[in-house]
């Protein structure tokens, strides 16, 4: 059986997969199918929600590396409890919320959002060294 850990990285994965998708579909419409298809030596900075869909998704490129570095301590470490399944489900729910206010632009909340992802990641850690 899966730990809940396990459980929110496969669901971060398949979040990832939804946010590639979304930019991707953004992206595709604000450069066109010329370009897109094409071999993009020349690629175009992409602006508005195209540019804010890119970069969140790459954001949680980053930070999945690091959830996924905490996933695996605590459960290879045997210290999965229900302090890091908290965590875990807090780190998805930040993520979640990270794309849409970062689409439409909630500021400081995406900020905020990105914060308590990266201080759950951080917490189990923390969590997987005790």
């Amino acid at each position: 059986m899966m730990t809940a850990e396990l459980t929110v990285l496969a669901l971060a994965g398949l979040l990832q997969g939804l946010q590639f998708a979304i930019f991707s579909v953004l992206a595709n419409l604000q450069v066109g199918p010329k370009m897109a298809i094409g071999p993009r030596d020349k690629a175009p900075g992409l602006t508005g929600q195209a540019g804010r869909a890119q970069r969140a998704m790459n954001n949680h490129f980053e930070g999945l590396i690091l959830f996924t570095l905490a996933v695996l301590v605590v459960t290879l470490g045997g210290q999965a409890s229900g302090l890091t399944a908290a965590c875990a489900w807090t780190y998805l729910l930040a993520r979640i919320l990270y794309l849409p206010a970062y689409l439409l632009g909630w500021v400081p909340w995406r900020s905020v959002i990105w914060a308590v992802g990266f201080a759950a990641t951080m917490t189990m850690i923390l969590a997987s060294l005790i």
